[in-house]
């Protein structure tokens, strides 16, 4: 078990899920100190391992998705592997699953069947579909709910098709509502004083909807359907990236009258505040062509270093385009302790974020990386009482 202070000390959860959104779950909660067991097929274990990028054959992406948690291989569709889930049941207060509907009734696992060895079991079930429904069988990836959420129509130029980010963002959101969902499970719980737990259907599809947040009810009300508008924000003007002369790239923001007006006067254009077509915002997104063009113009006058002094004085929000040499570089990261440096068995010393939010008293920490294959299997058998024999005979049989 896992020894913490964080927040979640405590905290037990059984993770079966696979790749990311699942996992991604149980992680931020393990970074507040909850203490998570991942639970692998044997052989290869988790596809996520197979995903690029890998230094000497180790997953890299796998190490961040999955730290803080021990990990063991167990065959869940044999009798075997769930006679030892049985026996592990009764000491988690958490399940995580993300198997197409249906797979782990299938298994034998059902609803009745794990709520019988822990009447109190939190179970987050992620999905891309949901558990009911026509699509609720259908396979799929965090690029086929941004595609159906409506998000990736925002994304990209007005005259270009869509475009999908390069980070399977509908994976990161659905384990971040997957975790409230556990959280919100947990706190009924306590302040009912109820021993039943729960089942939480979250759907990777409608989490990414969730996160468009005004976009129905403008459908509904106004009859409008959204487009894409590349990089220029469609509620306030100007708002864009813009190039400096030395080809960098800085994303300016100027969403309230007084920035705009801030940002007039760092670029020397006081006349852009008091020009009529400009004057509030609704004015500046009915001429955003135009004022967007001027704008655009005085940024490509100055280097990167020279924006960055006069916005920076004058108040005004902006930021280079950063890449990730950029932000290991940054003193405001590491003045944050945004990235930490964590050892790692396979890997030595390894960099990646910290713990996010952070607790004035019980911080959370990362401990480790991503376990490799099987690597706390010893330790949770023999705590489970099953001796080397034992231990031996599944793992000849393939069950561990």
């Amino acid at each position: 078990m896992i020894n913490s202070t964080g927040p979640l000390s405590g905290l037990r959860i059984l993770d079966l899920s696979t790749v990311i959104a699942g996992p991604w779950a149980s992680t931020l909660l393990a970074d507040l100190g909850a203490d998570v067991l991942k639970v692998e097929l044997p052989g290869n274990g988790d596809s996520l391992r197979a995903l690029p990028p890998h230094k000497d054959d180790v997953p890299l992406w796998w190490k961040v998705t999955n730290r803080n948690k021990r990990g063991i291989t167990l065959d869940l569709r044999r009798t075997e592997g769930q006679d030892i889930i049985a026996k592990m049941l009764p000491d988690y207060d958490v399940l995580v699953e993300n198997f197409r509907p249906g797979t782990l009734d299938k298994w034998g696992m059902t609803s009745e069947w794990l709520y019988e060895r822990n009447p109190g079991l939190v179970i987050l079930r992620v999905t891309g579909f949901g558990q009911t429904g026509p699509y609720s069988s259908m396979s799929g990836f965090a690029r086929v709910f941004e595609a159906m959420s409506g998000f990736t129509n925002l994304c990209g130029e007005p005259d270009r098709p869509p475009l999908h980010v390069g980070f399977p963002i509908a994976d990161a959101v659905g384990g971040l509502f997957g975790s409230i969902g556990i959280l919100a499970a947990l706190f009924h719980r306590l302040s009912t004083g109820e021993k039943k737990g729960q089942e939480i259907d979250c759907s990777m599809l409608e989490a990414m909807f969730r996160v468009l947040d005004f976009l129905p009810i403008e459908y509904d009300q106004l009859g409008v359907v959204r487009q894409r508008s590349g990089s220029t924000s469609q509620y306030a003007v100007p708002s864009n990236i813009y190039e400096t002369s030395d080809g960098r790239w800085a994303s300016i923001a100027a969403s309230t009258q007084s920035i705009y007006q801030r940002l007039c006067t760092a670029l020397d254009r006081p006349d852009l505040v008091s020009a009529p077509q400009f004057g509030t915002n609704p004015q500046r997104v009915r001429n955003r062509q135009e004022l967007d063009g001027v704008i655009a113009m005085e940024v490509r006058k100055r280097t990167l270093a020279e924006l960055t002094q006069v916005l920076t004085e004058n108040q005004v929000g902006f930021s280079p385009i950063y890449d990730i040499k950029d932000i290991f570089a940054d003193p405001h990261f590491a003045a944050r302790n945004a990235i930490v440096t964590v050892e790692d068995p396979e890997l030595g010393a390894v960099k990646m974020q910290s713990v996010v939010p952070a607790f004035s008293r019980t911080p959370g920490r990362v401990h480790s990386a991503g376990p490799s294959l099987g690597q706390h299997n010893r330790e949770v058998y023999d705590h489970l009482g099953l001796d080397e024999q034992q231990q031996q005979a599944l793992r000849e049989a393939g069950v561990i």
